[in-house]
């Protein structure tokens, strides 16, 4: 596979071919002609002559340049996943070599020191990487990464009561209490709403444009998603405060978070109640669209998912929690909720 490289200035592509035990290199001034130097190089070598393809090493270069689309938190864990690999096996050695055994023993070591869920993550990021290969370096179709699942123990993911939610909320300042309203208003990913913009909210139609790369390919796509009532009065009042062009800034650098890991696990402390994550807020806009009656597809919309068994995933995972449930059936009804604060009318989101 061609990759670019600076020359007297100038960008060009390198063809490169292991023939006869010896690379063979090419420079070219577009990438089409790199590929059919490559092309004509191989269709040379002799059926009888072994050839050896681009080494792990190589193979996990291109593989992670052609990966840059990616968040990075995605490619964090794809160069994870290789230097895991590469302990393990020589990065010299040639890829249509690697054997299971050598990505379960690469692997094993994660699941005992972390999780198996974390090397359950680096062998979906493996298997990725070789079927990448398979389309753009003609590697075999049979997959050494597809080893066996490691064990995980799961736990579901706790998601809050609308009332853990709104004590929360009371502990929060005026700038994370309008971030926090836009979450459970939105039903957004923590990163949707971090890298949203001013050019994102459309207050003459009344809807927020949410970005995501969580679809095939890593290509970034948006929806627009209308607002309620609640929202639409939280994102007039941070517009009259706002200086930049983000909605929601980090306010110490006036740039985009990058994650706030740890800010609601101490909000949770200071608040007295349960820990809960961003992504839990999500699946409680879900709870409440669910306890209103709101239909499936229309959730689905809401939600932004393109499979109806993702959405459906969401539901099962709460018709596990009717504890939970009625607990929501019980705050819903609640004086407190309704009138000290600006509830989340996603029932309007059809």
């Amino acid at each position: 596979m061609p990759c670019k490289v600076k020359k007297s200035g100038a960008v060009k592509w390198l063809a490169s071919v292991m023939k006869e035990g010896r690379r063979r290199q090419k420079v070219f001034d577009t990438k089409a002609e790199a590929l059919e130097w490559e092309a004509e190089q191989r269709k040379a070598t002799s059926p009888m002559t072994p050839t050896v393809s681009l080494t792990l090493l190589e193979w996990a270069t291109q593989y992670l340049n052609f990966s840059e689309k990616f968040s990075s938190r995605t490619m964090w864990e794809k160069k994870a996943a290789f230097k895991e690999l590469l302990k393990k096996v020589d990065p010299a050695s040639d890829p249509a070599g690697l054997q299971p055994g050598q990505v379960l023993k690469a692997l094993q070591p994660v699941a005992k020191s972390q999780s198996g869920h974390a090397a359950n993550k680096m062998r979906k990021n493996l298997m990725a990487a070789w079927n990448w290969g398979v389309k753009y370096l003609s590697f075999q179709e049979k997959n050494p990464c597809k080893i066996d699942r490691f064990p995980e123990a799961k736990s579901p993911r706790y998601v809050p009561s609308e009332q853990d939610f709104w004590t929360a909320y009371d502990a929060a300042n005026l700038y994370d209490q309008r971030m926090l309203l836009a979450y459970l208003n939105t039903a957004a990913r923590k990163r949707e709403l971090f890298g949203m913009t001013w050019a994102d909210v459309d207050f003459d139609n009344r809807r927020v444009r949410l970005w995501t790369a969580k679809r095939e390919g890593g290509a970034k796509e948006f929806d627009w998603i209308p607002m309620t009532e609640a929202l639409f009065k939280t994102l007039v009042e941070e517009r009259q405060h706002a200086s930049g062009d983000l909605v929601f800034p980090d306010p110490e650098t006036g740039k985009a978070f990058t994650s706030r890991q740890h800010y609601l696990e101490r909000l949770c402390k200071r608040a007295g109640v349960r820990k809960f994550c961003w992504h839990a807020i999500r699946h409680l806009s879900a709870s409440i669209l669910i306890q209103n009656q709101v239909p499936l597809p229309t959730i689905q919309k809401i939600l932004r998912h393109k499979n109806l068994t993702t959405t459906q995933g969401y539901i099962h995972e709460l018709d596990n929690a009717r504890d939970l449930m009625e607990v929501l059936s019980r705050t819903n009804k609640s004086p407190r909720t309704r009138s000290s604060h600006p509830r989340a009318d996603l029932v309007a989101v059809k």
